[in-house]
């Protein structure tokens, strides 16, 4: 599962406890700490769980850094986990700073929870829709964007997309990954969810495939749509690298994929997007419970929806004709 749930020898309560760490993957700082912050975070949010009581953080700076660098650097990535804690309404008490090759930024969320308060990603049934809160592609757009600066890379993507267009991809996605999975949380208990998980590492094929293994029917997860940002999936394809439209791809701090009562779906992605919870959050139902051997696909031929970055017209972003929609509809 996304987080440890440990029963307390105190009256009912369940320890709920998740830590993670990666590598810098964006150039800036604040936001690196932020996106850390974020997929902490995002495994308690995986089991409807909005509140944290306590957070660490972990830290390594890379020892081929220079005095300067530390000194400029470390603070910002910080500033950027501390203010994504606080944004999330908890803290940060502690952690560990440690010098090694490589810079380093993760932490360790802690809760202490009732048995309303998490749902347990195990009770999905036949009939329910999967729905997911953010755009895949984000590895894609972060590594797209060091190509802007490798012309041996560059030239092989650079018949599908523009400088401009890798730009604006690299904040959605930087955008994205910082943005908390706590309201998609929040509404899991408002309409009911089965089951939920986290998209990251192992790309929404492999987290699917996981969840269904961990389900009690005998069912299913298949999906027929990919919510991508726009443009990620045509350098997939163009790079031969990532595998997005096979649903392998790695994310980052991505979004939940939620498994709903069929008449709940709609109005959760509808309920998601209002302005009461703030600008940015989105949802799209991608796929279906169907009865199985908890196994999770991609059909042959997903609808790609090509999701326009924030900061994009609709003409800076035509979609090629091979996609089947070109706005971010549930």
């Amino acid at each position: 599962m996304d987080s440890c749930v440990i029963p307390l020898r105190h009256g009912g309560l369940s320890l709920v406890q998740t830590t993670d760490f990666f590598y810098p993957l964006v150039e800036d700082p604040y936001m690196m700490g932020r996106i850390a912050c974020a997929n902490v975070l995002s495994d308690l949010y995986a089991m409807g769980i909005t509140e944290c009581d306590n957070m660490l953080m972990l830290l390594s700076v890379s020892q081929s850094m220079t005095e300067e660098e530390r000194e400029k650097i470390t603070p910002l990535m910080i500033k950027g986990f501390r203010d994504a804690a606080e944004e999330g309404g908890t803290a940060v008490t502690g952690g560990q700073t440690v010098v090694n090759p490589w810079i380093i930024v993760g932490g360790v969320a802690t809760v202490v929870c009732q048995p309303n308060e998490f749902i347990m990603p195990d009770s999905a049934v036949v009939g329910d829709v999967l729905v997911l809160t953010k755009p895949l592609g984000t590895q894609v757009a972060v590594n797209a964007h060091q190509w802007l600066d490798n012309p041996e890379r560059w030239n092989k993507i650079n018949m599908v997309v523009s400088r401009e267009e890798v730009e604006l991809a690299y904040q959605e996605a930087m955008f994205n990954m910082a943005t908390l999975n706590r309201t998609a949380a929040g509404l899991m208990h408002t309409f009911n969810a089965h089951a939920a998980t986290d998209i990251t590492g192992f790309g929404i094929l492999g987290h699917s495939q996981n969840l269904a293994k961990q389900q009690r029917n005998e069912v299913s997860f298949v999906i027929h749509n990919l919510p991508i940002i726009a443009k990620m999936a045509a350098i997939s394809k163009a790079s031969g690298r990532f595998g997005l439209l096979q649903g392998t791809s790695a994310e980052t701090s991505g979004g939940l994929l939620i498994c709903l009562p069929r008449e709940q779906a709609a109005r959760f992605c509808s309920e998601i997007k209002s302005s009461k919870y703030g600008e940015g959050h989105q949802a799209w139902i991608v796929g279906i419970v169907e009865k199985g051997n908890r196994t999770a696909r991609i059909i042959d031929k997903p609808r790609v929806i090509e999701v326009l970055p924030r900061g994009a017209t609709a003409t800076a972003l035509v979609p090629d004709n091979s996609n089947a929609a070109s706005e971010p509809s549930s």
